[in-house]
């Protein structure tokens, strides 16, 4: 069958199973919108910033385990589509992302918004392409599925020229794609089993992406089978229950001191999914490089990345459905002299969890711990929580306490204005699950156009807004390194409860611990009754940089 260039991409987009596509509009890929109009199957959702379309593309696939799917229009459209590029490749997050290009009749010219998106996008992608003939769409498409869901999963982009799309061709159509994944072998697991057997402080620590719900299931097992303690990596929190007794809480920013050290003085450390990057191995210092002084056992998909700075003892190149299929069919280890270690390890996660540092000696007007501890009492267990960037973030990760796979999206690249976007591509992907997105000013404002899109597609997410008038994180350091010269880290906000409700939302301002309790249930029954965004402003002391320290206390040790 003849068909346009455009037709055929958009058939291709039905064939590899896609639901959604986020996008801004472009002239450079109109023909594509047409096509995307006679496919009923395909929900388009339109972003007010391209950077809204690859952060809500990035989060779907989190949640879904799908690749997300974004179109972007050339130039501009493409520079602000790449943050979210950037962090599905940090996060190895399978999206592919089709961008728009000038025709091949202007190219190498410097043509009106014309970039060799090889060469921009190479570093951040597992692969970047051009698609210059129609009859090719089919190659490419499915190639681009299979590339960014196999192995070490990462984003993929797929350039269309503008005259390309307006061409026909007779051509049939490809296969969906099926992702790849390595398994460990027989002897792999009788290794990791004797390195278990000889050990006698052990610690599994789990992260990265590909994980299914049978798979932290089996993960489970194992580590109940041997009694070993587990701990998450910086942003993977949700692959293990916090409430479990196994649980020792998360190895990443603000991690607990006596956690780190566990890390230092573990003989044996099972890495399960994570990359080992720099947040979750504490600047790598909590791991020698690049050969570890405690045995490593390192578990990934992507083979590339083992040994890549940790020399392990063992390294396994696995799919997380694999390994942990393998591990919950491996005989116990019979006697486990860590059994103590690991109660006395969620002892002291436990510890970690109370009453915070900061608030010592005083009653705050308004307690932002206790504001935490209320969305665990009120939020169903099952809720999404959203976040960006920013110190604010550190009171949810340290206090909060996620129940299960996917109920926590957060980008390890440390991405600014992801937490909204990222909370209405889950509403959208599960509506009939509370959805809650904790931002910081800075952090908010930077994709807050995004309600918009919240209020045109009625995702009743609820955005809670710690609002200090700065730049939080890096006022902190500014503090640190240059003490009292605050500069260019103030910011002048608006009334973020009215401007929610000039979206059309709702919104509410919360100044005293008192007031939060009933200002999450009214924006929880908002949001569920009108399905539409509802936002709460927390009033925050500036003064309260963090659960541990205040500016205050900041200054006085840098005056010692």
């Amino acid at each position: 069958m003849n068909r346009t260039a455009a037709r055929i991409l958009v058939d291709q987009l039905q064939i590899q199973g896609v639901n959604y596509v986020f996008c801004v509009p472009g002239e450079s890929y109109l023909p594509v919108l047409d096509a995307l109009a006679d496919a009923p199957s395909i929900r388009t959702v339109v972003n007010r910033h391209e950077s809204g379309s690859t952060f809500m593309a990035e989060a779907y696939a989190k949640l879904t385990g799908q690749p997300g799917v974004a179109f972007v229009t050339r130039g501009p459209g493409a520079t602000n589509a790449s943050i979210g590029i950037h962090t599905a490749f940090q996060d190895s997050t399978p999206i592919v992302v089709f961008v728009g290009q000038v025709g091949s009749d202007c190219a190498e010219r410097e043509a009106f918004q014309e970039i060799d998106y090889r060469r921009m996008f190479g570093p951040l992608t597992k692969w970047v392409a051009q698609i210059d003939r129609a009859d090719r769409i089919p190659e490419f498409v499915a190639r681009a599925f299979q590339v960014a869901t196999s192995g070490r999963c990462g984003p993929v982009v797929l350039a269309l020229p503008e005259d390309m799309l307006m061409q026909t061709a007779d051509v049939a159509d490809a296969a969906c794609h099926a992702p790849v994944q390595a398994a460990p072998s027989d002897t792999q697991l009788a290794t990791l089993r004797r390195l278990l057997g000889d050990a006698r402080r052990p610690l599994v620590l789990l992260g990265g992406f590909g994980w299914t719900p049978a798979a932290c299931e089996n993960l489970r097992r194992w580590v109940e089978a041997n009694h070993l303690p587990v701990a998450c990596a910086f942003r993977f929190q949700d692959l293990f229950d916090n409430r479990h007794p196994n649980y020792i809480g998360d190895v990443g920013i603000g991690v607990n001191p006596k956690l780190a050290q566990r890390v230092r003085e573990t003989d044996l450390l099972i890495a399960i999914g994570p990359r080992l990057g720099e947040m979750t191995t504490g600047g790598y210092t909590l791991l020698t490089v690049p050969r570890p002084h405690q045995r490593l056992v390192h578990v990934h998909p992507g083979i590339e990345e083992l040994g890549r700075v940790y020399q392990p003892v063992l390294a396994i190149a696995s799919g997380m459905p694999q390994i942990a299929a393998r591990l919950a069919m491996l005989p116990p280890i019979e006697s486990s002299p860590w059994r103590d270690a690991t109660a006395q390890a969620r002892a002291e996660y436990e510890a970690w969890q109370q009453r915070p540092a900061v608030y010592a000696g005083r009653t705050p007007r308004l307690d932002l711990w206790q504001v935490i501890r209320t969305l665990g009492e009120q939020l169903p267990a099952d809720t999404i929580i959203t976040n960006g960037a920013g110190n604010f973030a550190t009171w949810v990760h340290r206090f909060y306490r996620y129940t299960g796979l996917r109920t926590q999206l957060a980008p390890t690249a440390g991405s600014m204005g992801y937490g909204l976007p990222a909370a209405i591509a889950a509403k959208l992907a599960a509506p009939e699950r509370t959805v809650v997105t904790v931002a910081g000013d800075g952090e908010l404002m930077m994709t807050v156009q995004e309600l918009a899109t919240a209020v045109q597609y009625r995702t009743g997410v609820i955005a809670i807004v710690f609002n200090n008038g700065m730049y939080g994180t890096i006022r902190m350091h500014q503090e640190r390194a240059f003490p009292g010269r605050v500069y260019a880290t103030a910011l002048a906000n608006p009334r973020f409860d009215q401007l929610a409700q000039a979206f059309g939302g709702f919104g509410t301002l919360v100044e005293t611990t008192d007031q939060f309790a009933p200002a999450l249930r009214e924006a929880a029954a908002f949001a569920r009754e009108q399905r539409l965004p509802a936002l709460i402003e927390l009033a925050c002391d500036p003064d309260v940089i963090t659960p541990n320290a205040t500016i205050e206390s900041l200054r006085a040790q840098a005056a010692q």
